[in-house]
């Protein structure tokens, strides 16, 4: 019987089974033989020298609210210019941001039924005064009498009065600058029409300002006049410390403010209509501050080691709030008594030896 070259005897394959599976457990107690379990980083952490750290310990603290409301820098002395009597406008020597004296000639409104109304009261003076001098005279020749006397003194008294008005009147028609300031608004110009009340000019004096701020009415009962208020112009990097000068008594039934004037001291150089934030104290709060040096940002992580009471580094996750100077407030992650490493290294790890410097 002939077989195929490519057939096993039963015996060879009998043979050829029993050894496979010897060969593979050969192969997997080499193969286990050989491998070796990595150490663990925590433990090659810990083998390793201790390392020198400096640490702060963190407590909770009693912390003022702050409340930052916006105001407007204006001055002290400030006036809307108008006029009393109607007519147009002949003279407005003056340009915007010139800076005025006091009596400086602001308007000049054309009056020329005004100056008729002077000249004629005048002259019905001179009139009255002529007849009063004349009886007066004929009374002491005993050709007048005393009643004819006393009606011409009336009459002189009226017409004086009647002078006085008109001349007051003109006088409205030249308006001078009130108290030394800058022109700060121009709202009309020589040749327009004035009317009495509508404004003209606006001067603002050169001297004091005053922070202009609304309120809180929730937080205004707990100020007091003189009281020490925080102001800065972000425009300019301007920070400094006014004193509240005045407090309405009133609140705003819209905004539901209340008007407050904060002194600006006069070293500190401001300019009118500038933009400024006062910052108001409220009821102090708890809050756990950690040195901003402690923090370690990684992406958008937060992080801080903190030196367990084993003298190892362990790494919290915080979640932090406000900055308060070189101190930043954690909400999250650490409790208060903890011990946080200052500037910690970059390579520091989880679980490494600390040895704490004094």
């Amino acid at each position: 019987m002939t077989s195929s070259p490519l057939s096993v005897p039963p015996a060879a394959r009998r043979r050829f089974v029993a050894v496979r599976p010897l060969s593979a457990l050969a192969v997997a107690l080499v193969l286990a033989g050989c491998s070796r379990p990595a150490p663990s980083t925590g433990a090659a952490a810990q083998a390793g020298p201790p390392v020198p750290v400096r640490v702060a310990t963190v407590h909770v603290e009693e912390l003022p609210v702050v409340t930052e409301v916006t105001g407007t820098v204006r001055p002290v002395q400030r006036a809307q210019i108008a006029a009393k009597v109607m007519g147009a406008i002949d003279e407005m020597p003056v340009t915007l941001g010139q800076a005025v004296h006091t009596g400086d000639l602001l308007v000049k409104v054309s009056a020329a039924e005004i100056s008729a109304r002077v000249a004629q009261a005048q002259s019905q003076l001179n009139a009255a005064r002529r007849d009063l001098d004349r009886e007066r005279d004929l009374l002491g020749h005993g050709a007048s009498t005393a009643d004819t006397v006393k009606n011409l003194e009336d009459r002189f008294a009226s017409a004086q009065a009647m002078l006085h008005e008109a001349e007051t009147m003109l006088g409205y028609a030249t308006v001078r600058a009130p108290f030394a300031g800058v022109i700060a608004r121009k709202f009309a110009q020589a040749g327009d029409f004035a009317s009495p009340g509508l404004p003209l000019l606006e001067l603002e004096g050169a001297g004091d300002f005053q922070v202009e701020a609304g309120v809180p009415d929730s937080l205004a009962a707990a100020l007091t006049l003189g009281a020490p208020l925080t102001v800065t112009i972000p425009a300019r990097g301007l920070a400094f410390t006014g004193s509240l000068a005045e407090l309405s008594s009133a609140a705003d039934a819209g905004a539901r403010t209340v008007l407050a004037k904060i002194s600006v001291p006069a070293r500190d150089l401001v300019r009118s209509g500038e933009f400024a934030r006062v910052r108001l104290p409220g009821a102090p709060a708890r809050a756990l501050l950690v040195p901003l040096a402690a923090l370690v940002h990684t992406g958008q992580l937060e992080r801080i080691f903190v030196a367990d009471a084993s003298g190892h580094a362990t790494l919290r996750l915080v979640k932090t709030g406000a900055t308060h100077a070189d101190r930043i407030e954690i909400l999250s992650g650490l409790d208060d008594g903890e011990r946080v490493i200052l500037s910690p290294s970059p390579a520091l790890r989880e679980g490494q030896a600390l040895e704490v410097q004094r």
